[in-house]
């Protein structure tokens, strides 16, 4: 975590268009964090690449997260230089998007608040959480069973904090 003698109180989800992976993400968490009585820390998500800001998430990915009982509520946006100082954590889903943040980052400094995603994750051993988009349904499922179990490692990772 950045600071471990901060709370973290804020997380931004980070992926390229900000219609599969990260509002996925998003969701999973915020249900998790409702579940575990934490509806005081705030998630959002945003894209390295604004190209779908508005947009709902992608049909395909909310089809899959329905079937699992999830929400997918948001709207797409693109990553703005103020979210280094809004946000406690910004979790970017791969290699890529965490190099593209290096990029939108106000300075060094603010990258102490990123990390990748699968580094949350207990039970896959996925370095990055692909992207399903140009896939089939399977691609979706996928993302969502890594999106489940990195937000569970995240969950736990911030009740552990919260215990020192």
């Amino acid at each position: 975590m950045p600071n471990a003698n901060s709370p973290i109180t804020s997380i931004l989800f980070v992926c390229w268009g900000n219609i599969c992976r990260s509002p996925a993400a998003e969701n999973v968490m915020r249900q998790l964090l409702v579940n575990a009585g934490r509806t005081q820390i705030q998630c959002d998500s945003a894209g390295t690449l604004d190209a779908h800001a508005g947009n709902s998430p992608d049909p395909r990915m909310s089809a899959a997260g329905k079937r699992r009982g999830l929400p997918m509520t948001g709207r797409a946006r693109g990553v703005r230089r103020e979210d280094f100082e809004k946000f406690d954590l910004i979790i970017a889903m791969d290699y890529a998007n965490r190099s593209d943040l290096q990029t939108i980052a106000p300075h060094s400094a603010a990258m102490e608040k990123v990390r990748l995603f699968c580094e949350f994750c207990r039970n896959h051993d996925d370095k990055e959480v692909p992207d399903p988009y140009y896939g089939g349904p399977q691609g979706f499922e996928h993302v969502l069973d890594l999106l489940e179990d990195g937000c569970n490692g995240l969950l736990e990772s911030i009740l552990d904090l919260e215990k020192k």
